[in-house]
């Protein structure tokens, strides 16, 4: 599952953008927080569009593996522009802490 609409899932590292223009801006998005599941990730993602925060999120699930990297290394992550991740870090932060004290997140 990736949030930036030009970029198709499980592409892999040769992937190209569709459309042009997009390639300079995707070549700057920097890994970002590791993330432990997909409610996890379903949760970030609905802040980070309703913050107009630019990312994409990419699963470790392989089929060819049955999931054995997500069990290894967690659901997968979030990349952005650099100047995003402190603040995508924070939110994640907020969203674990509030999921440890039994508080509804987001």
């Amino acid at each position: 599952m990736l949030a930036e609409s030009g970029w198709q899932a499980g592409a892999g590292a040769g992937a190209q953008p569709r459309g042009r223009g997009k390639a300079k801006a995707m070549d700057d998005y920097k890994k970002g927080a590791t993330l432990e599941n997909e409610f996890e990730a379903q949760l970030l993602e609905s802040v980070l569009k309703e913050r107009g925060i630019p990312h994409r999120m990419r699963s470790y699930y392989d089929t060819a593996f049955d999931g054995l990297f997500q069990a290894q290394k967690g659901w997968g992550h979030v990349s952005a522009p650099e100047a995003y991740l402190d603040e995508i870090e924070a939110i994640v932060r907020e969203l674990r802490e509030k999921d440890a004290s039994g508080q509804q997140a987001a």
